[in-house]
């Protein structure tokens, strides 16, 4: 259950940063709403997961899911790049959240 909160954690985290591009400095209501609801919920279902997980990892797969989403967004919607270095940095992103689930034993 700990790591199902974790990444719901992790997808919020990609709300909020995504977020913050829409909020435009905070300036616009609805979207800077969303934001800070998006990020309370993060940290809060954060707090959750490192109640049965390691902290260490929590926060890197936390972090990891929101880097890796952040970037998926900002290519499909905001027209960032794709080439292979940069697909292939997400990609060594991704084998370390895989590589500390796998070790991690809850």
């Amino acid at each position: 259950m700990a790591w199902l909160v974790l990444v719901i954690a992790g997808l919020l985290e990609v709300v909020w940063a995504v977020g913050l591009k829409y909020a435009a400095g905070f300036t616009r209501l609805w979207p800077s709403v969303a934001t800070l609801t998006a990020m309370v919920l993060s940290v809060v279902l954060l707090g959750l997961a490192v109640r049965a997980l390691p902290l260490g990892t929590a926060y890197a797969v936390w972090t990891g899911i929101g880097t890796v989403g952040t970037v998926i967004v900002g290519i499909l919607l905001f027209g960032e790049s794709a080439s292979f270095l940069r697909l292939f940095c997400i990609l060594l992103i991704v084998s370390g959240i895989v590589g500390l689930k796998l070790v991690t034993s809850n």
